[in-house]
């Protein structure tokens, strides 16, 4: 039985894996917003105390910029392991470190307590935690691609970023949660470590999950037993695929760059503004997610009718647009617009969201389709979502408006629409079937 046939008629299989993909991405996206959010409203009291409360925001935010250096790292370091010896060990490894370092996270003493050894503690814990998202990621949306049906690869690579809005969801219920039933003050100060603990028995039910699904079988099919010798996985995406990878990131990016504004930066602007509580704009953020969460399979879908290239160029568009409003309407002050603002916010970026993992991923041979996905993905993280929160807030306070966090954020996403425009109609998913591509790396 061929590849391609028993990607075709393995329904069940691709079902297995695209739920346990599901689950463990949203478990570790929950640790991942789960520190942006605290990053957002509470580290800079806790482990950055100072005058300025905007240098505390600052510097709580270098420490979110952290973990998003370490990501391409992760990527390149998990996403080899994933080429060479499977995906599904690299996996569970990917979500032991993430779960061990949140929980670590809730224990470390704040600034009161040790001093500066809070913060490089912080830091340090935020790198490792980086890493092993930089591994995640590449590994869910290459598993479930090579496991669907070739004509649902859209819907089914949609699976793995559904755990984006679903883990953003989860750390954002926990902080209002927590925080209804222990008062502010009090979560403040020591109740904001409750969530980062409960992340050990999300980790439990996340191994549980992924342990019991089969290696990718395409994977064992085509990668091994290898026909003559061949350059490791890092060293061959470095060597043969390095325009690839620049390509991929530099679509990623203004999806990244605006998602992080409305999922992060926007708790610390109104705050820092006085336009919004931090509780209503938590509940706003919760609700654009749960409809970035519901409308990410419609789009997945549409891709495998559409194609992936078309459905994000229209998306590109319209979050570029949508992207322009975003602040300006925070600052009017009106409730009930910016929750409307925020339903359609998930409208819209589950649109570019919902294909993005499919499209770049299959940008790559399969040899090492894991590490130049991860590393395209993770490095064009670092540069949209990683920076843009310290970004946005050093421009708030160099220039006092919103205006300058705007002019940015569009800058970022044209420049991804003209990377996406750049990539050939029917290029995208030529390396998913393509064993020859294995025997002979080429650029594309």
């Amino acid at each position: 039985m061929t590849p391609t046939t028993d990607r075709t008629t393995g329904t069940d299989q691709a079902r297995r894996v695209a739920w346990a993909a599901f689950i463990g991405s949203t478990i570790e996206w929950y640790d991942f917003f789960l520190y942006a959010t605290a990053a957002a409203l509470v580290f800079n009291a806790q482990f950055f105390p100072s005058a300025d409360p905007a240098v505390g925001s600052i510097a709580a935010f270098g420490t979110l910029a952290a973990g998003f250096v370490s990501r391409p790292l992760g990527g390149l370091v998990m996403g080899h392991f994933g080429d060479k010896y499977g995906r599904k060990n690299t996996l569970v490894a990917s979500l032991l470190i993430m779960g061990l370092c949140t929980v670590a996270i809730g224990l470390v003493p704040n600034y009161g307590s040790i001093g500066v050894a809070a913060p490089l503690l912080l830091t340090l814990l935020r790198v490792i935690q980086g890493i092993g998202l930089g591994g995640e990621w590449g590994g869910a949306v290459v598993m479930t691609l090579e496991a669907a049906p070739d004509n649902r690869r859209g819907l089914y690579g949609a699976a793995p970023q559904m755990g984006v809005p679903a883990g953003l969801i989860a750390a954002n219920l926990a902080v209002l949660g927590f925080t209804a039933a222990l008062g502010e003050d009090a979560f403040h100060s020591w109740g904001w470590r409750i969530p980062f603990l409960l992340s050990l028995l999300l980790v439990g039910v996340g191994l549980y999950l992924r342990l019991a699904i089969e290696e990718s079988q395409v994977y064992s099919e085509l990668a091994e037993p290898p026909k003559k010798k061949q350059k490791p996985p890092v060293a061959e995406v470095l060597t043969h695929h390095r325009r690839t990878v620049l390509t991929a990131c530099l679509v990623i990016v203004g999806n990244s760059s605006v998602a992080y504004v409305f999922m992060v930066y926007v708790l610390s602007y109104g705050k820092e503004t006085g336009r919004m509580d931090s509780g209503f704009l938590l509940l706003s953020v919760i609700a654009g997610a749960v409809t970035w969460l519901v409308t990410t399979p419609y789009w997945g879908g549409l891709g495998d009718r559409w194609g992936l290239r078309k459905l994000f160029l229209v998306g590109g568009v319209t979050r570029v647009v949508w992207a322009l409003f975003f602040l300006p309407v925070i600052d009017l002050g009106n409730k009930p617009l910016l929750l409307v603002y925020m339903l359609s916010m998930g409208v819209v970026l589950s649109m570019t969201n919902a294909s993005v993992g499919v499209m770049t991923s299959s940008m790559f041979p399969l040899r090492v389709r894991y590490t130049g996905s991860s590393a395209a993905y993770q490095l064009g993280s670092l540069l949209g979502g990683g920076i843009t929160p310290l970004i946005a807030a050093a421009l708030l306070k160099a220039t006092g408006t919103s205006t300058s966090i705007t002019l940015y954020i569009l800058a970022v996403g044209l420049l991804s629409l003209a990377a996406t425009r750049s990539l050939a109609r029917g290029t995208v998913g030529e390396g998913i079937d393509r064993a020859e591509q294995e025997l002979a790396p080429t650029e594309h």
